[in-house]
């Protein structure tokens, strides 16, 4: 199953401050709820893991997150996720484009879900992937 969707978020923080702070991956999986860097493997990228509530179900996925397309001028960066469900069949893999302004900026996620997650169903998905992006751009516009 494939979603996509589409927040922004507030900084009063500068385009070069939050550009920057996006490209800090230590400082950037723990404003997900329930995230955590296992190691950083690059300076583009990181194992990394999440904790996710879908309902009564928990699931935790466990993965990389690399940073794929960055540009510094445009203050634009792009990351690709590829995450398996422990203990089970399924993954979560996406691509998250943030785009950085003067007062805020942007994400827009592309995720792709199989395995236990996508048979919750599309609209459960999604409400779940929309409020953990919604209170991630909540803790980004503060770091």
């Amino acid at each position: 199953m494939a979603v996509d969707l589409e927040h922004s978020f507030t900084s009063a923080r500068s385009a070069d401050d939050m550009y920057a702070a996006i490209l800090d991956l230590d400082r950037l999986i723990p404003c997900v709820d329930g995230g955590s860097v296992l190691e950083r493997t690059s300076p583009e990228s990181a194992k990394a893991q999440i904790l996710v509530k879908m309902g009564a179900m928990s699931m935790t996925f466990t993965g990389t997150l690399e940073i794929v397309e960055q540009d510094a001028a445009a203050h634009r960066a792009v990351l690709s996720v590829k995450a398996r469900e422990a203990g089970g069949q399924g993954h979560a893999n996406g691509t998250i484009e943030f785009q950085v302004g003067e007062s805020g900026g942007k994400v827009l996620t592309h995720a792709q879900i199989t395995g236990k997650a996508a048979s919750m169903g599309e609209g459960v998905v999604a409400g779940v992937l929309d409020g953990l992006i919604n209170d991630f751009t909540g803790k980004l516009g503060a770091l």
